[in-house]
């Protein structure tokens, strides 16, 4: 059985909120050592909190290498391309933007991006265009277009002023996958 992550008291513990005094000592201690054994490091560092808080604290808040501030339009693309790729790996995206920690990456996703591809039309689970958005676009057809051999669905109704037809090309939604 594995020794508990902490060798204070329950009581004596910090919890909550830290305090610039020990977001001081934490940042000493690691600029000093560097990051070693988490668990003994609150000891070392003289911190009454938990190793686990440390490290969390450290990772995600104070280490030099972060990157703070909002998300360019670059990282946006980068991150829905990814999770395409590697769905809901986290990590694994965070590890491709520089900076970036996977909570962050995650939290990004739900608050933003998420929403984004929603708005956009597109189911965020496959990224594929939602059926939603399929059924409307149907509904907004003219009634006189028709569906041509190549997949593409042409208003037939559009003419130029000299009596030309102007054939407008629409995605066929339903022959997407």
């Amino acid at each position: 059985m594995r020794k508990p992550c902490c060798d204070h008291n329950k009581e004596e513990m910090q919890r909550g909120a830290w305090s610039k005094q020990e977001d001081q000592k934490l940042i000493d201690y690691i600029t000093k050592h560097g990051e070693g054994c988490w668990r003994n490091l609150p000891k070392a560092a003289g911190l009454l909190r938990c190793g686990k808080s440390c490290r969390l604290r450290w990772i995600n808040y104070l280490s030099p290498n972060l990157k703070r501030g909002n998300f360019s339009e670059d990282e946006d693309d980068l991150i829905i391309k990814l999770h395409a790729l590697l769905g809901n790996r986290w990590s694994l995206i965070a590890g491709r933007l520089p900076g970036r920690t996977d909570n962050e990456v995650k939290n990004y996703w739900n608050s933003h991006l998420r929403r984004k591809l929603i708005k956009m039309g597109i189911d965020p689970n496959n990224h594929r265009i939602s059926h939603y958005l399929h059924i409307k676009r149907l509904e907004f057809l003219p009634k006189n277009s028709t569906r041509e051999n190549d997949g593409v669905i042409s208003d037939t109704a559009s003419s130029c002023a000299d009596g030309q037809q102007i054939t407008s090309s629409l995605p066929d939604l339903n022959s997407l996958p």
